[in-house]
């Protein structure tokens, strides 16, 4: 099938959103924890992470229009301070409920059933049942006028990954850890590894690593 943009614009609703969102292949998923100033506690999955870059260490999430009340976006840039965690397959139904439109003040993390961790000096809590998880620090915001979406930049403050899954290199085994990733809205996967590959350079091929 080929789709021009006017055949595009002129799918129902719900069929193009399916067919964008999916578009693009594999997607990282996952779960966004966030406490506002009143102390109210947001859990929300997201798909649309991206890193920036890693000196210093940033990375971006595209947060799409919400009205106005205690949701991520909102907690966000209150207090600067979120997590972002990765999803296992033993509650990734669990993660995509937290999609839910739940009303103000009522916490995700009590609705679904998973448990709210807090670390020294970060305010945001994380999900205690995931063991990679990381904490950002808001340092920029983009509005975006085309569709109302803001991308958040965050400095990230704090890593925790368990000594098994990083190598000697850095490298973190996201396959080895079962970490949950996603197409469209509300499709789950898990991965196989195909092969890593050397530093490409234009005297000599790349090799497995």
């Amino acid at each position: 099938m080929q789709y021009t943009h006017s055949d595009i614009l002129l799918q129902e609703r719900r069929f193009r959103g399916n067919l964008i969102n999916s578009l693009g292949g594999f997607k990282s998923a996952l779960l966004i924890g966030t406490k506002s100033e009143e102390g109210h506690e947001n859990l929300a999955i997201f798909s649309s992470f991206f890193h920036i870059g890693a000196d210093p260490a940033l990375c971006g999430v595209v947060v799409r229009p919400t009205t106005p009340g205690l949701n991520t976006l909102h907690h966000i840039l209150s207090t600067a301070h979120y997590t972002l965690n990765h999803i296992a397959p033993s509650f990734y139904q669990q993660a995509h409920q937290c999609s839910a439109k739940y009303d103000d003040g009522v916490s995700e993390f009590e609705e679904v059933g998973l448990t709210p961790l807090y670390k020294p000096g970060i305010q945001a809590p994380f999900v205690g049942e995931r063991r990679i998880q990381f904490a950002c620090e808001l340092v920029q915001t983009l509005d975006i006028a085309l569709n109302g979406t803001t991308i958040l930049i965050g400095q990230i403050i704090h890593i925790e990954v368990p000594d098994e899954l990083v190598g000697a290199d850095g490298f973190i085994d996201i396959e080895k850890a079962s970490s949950v990733t996603c197409s469209g809205l509300d499709s789950y996967h898990l991965t196989q590894k195909i092969g890593r590959l050397s530093y490409a350079k234009t005297d000599a091929p790349v090799r497995l690593i």
